[in-house]
């Protein structure tokens, strides 16, 4: 399948250019070499008329970039000071939205390389430059359809990165998920999902606008072995959706079951108990956290 970009326009980015192999030379390196700069997202590029062209003062960037990343931090050796503090988030954000997904996996790829353990790609380069697009499409920089555009590469990604995350043996208990009823980001609640199967947790991910019937019809399924539900909450319009699943829920479920909310639209604790819940995370580390104090499972109630 041809590779289709998608392009943003930026009348501000203006200014005078380079061809891709006079940057190659100013760098020092072969064409190749600057070529995947360029579909790492490490280097800006824009093709016309099938030539690459570079903006000089992204070349000098690029080239301060690569100077500052070679000094590394305090207690770092030079090796992995460079890697691990590589703009990844940035370099993805790049590559998702010129719609390259198979340079998107690359820059995934080079993150895992220099250290990054799967948590860290999802927590911090993927979740950073998909919050970075949605902003820019709140502000009306892009259109929607690269907004959606990204978006289904970061499904794919995370398809690539959750086959990862199943882990061998007893599980330590079920964890039921989902976005509220209204809520359709189910990017969040995927990443959720992986992280806990990697911790040992089995998940019933119900993904995004779960319908309340749906989400007691799966805590009341799993039975016994329930020990924690996780509702994601992204918009403030998604909180009474919210509030009447865990009134809808409690019921059906033991009294130890934890109920867990998390997402954009709730921002402390003292949210999250006044719609009813037990505990609110900020990311899917901390839901993680919270599942490791969560009860063994129990008897159901009759």
């Amino acid at each position: 399948m041809r590779h289709i970009e998608v392009r943003t326009v930026q009348t501000d980015r203006v200014g005078p250019t380079v061809t891709l192999q006079d940057a190659a030379s100013q760098l020092g390196v072969h064409y190749m070499t600057a070529y995947r700069y360029v579909r790492l997202g490490q280097l800006p590029a824009t093709k016309a008329a099938g030539v690459w062209k570079v903006r000089e003062d992204d070349l000098a960037a690029f080239r301060a970039s690569q100077l500052a990343a070679a000094e590394p931090a305090p207690g770092e050796t030079a090796a992995r000071g460079r890697v691990r503090r590589a703009p990844w988030s940035q370099r993805l954000e790049q590559r998702l939205m010129a719609g390259d997904t198979s340079g998107a996996w690359a820059v995934m790829e080079a993150a895992m390389k220099s250290g990054f353990d799967i948590s860290d790609c999802y927590l911090e380069v993927l979740a950073p430059a998909m919050r970075s697009i949605g902003d820019r499409w709140a502000r009306g920089e892009i259109d929607v359809a690269v907004e959606h555009l990204a978006s289904s590469i970061a499904g794919r990604l995370i398809g690539r990165l959750g086959a990862r995350t199943f882990r061998r043996g007893r599980s330590r208990g079920i964890v039921v998920l989902g976005a509220a009823a209204g809520e359709r980001h189910s990017l969040p609640v995927a990443v959720v999902a992986d992280l806990a199967r990697l911790a040992g947790w089995e998940v019933v991910d119900l993904g995004a606008d779960v319908p309340i019937a749906s989400f007691v019809h799966a805590a009341r399924t799993v039975g016994p072995e329930l020990v924690a539900i996780g509702i994601s909450v992204t918009t403030a319009a998604g909180i009474p959706a919210a509030r009447s699943t865990i009134h809808h829920v409690r019921p059906v479920v033991a009294p130890t079951v934890q109920v867990i909310v998390g997402g954009l639209a709730i921002s402390s604790q003292a949210e999250a108990v006044a719609i009813g819940a037990d505990n609110s995370a900020s990311d899917a580390r901390g839901f993680v956290a919270l599942l490791d104090t969560a009860a063994p499972p129990g008897p159901a109630p009759s």
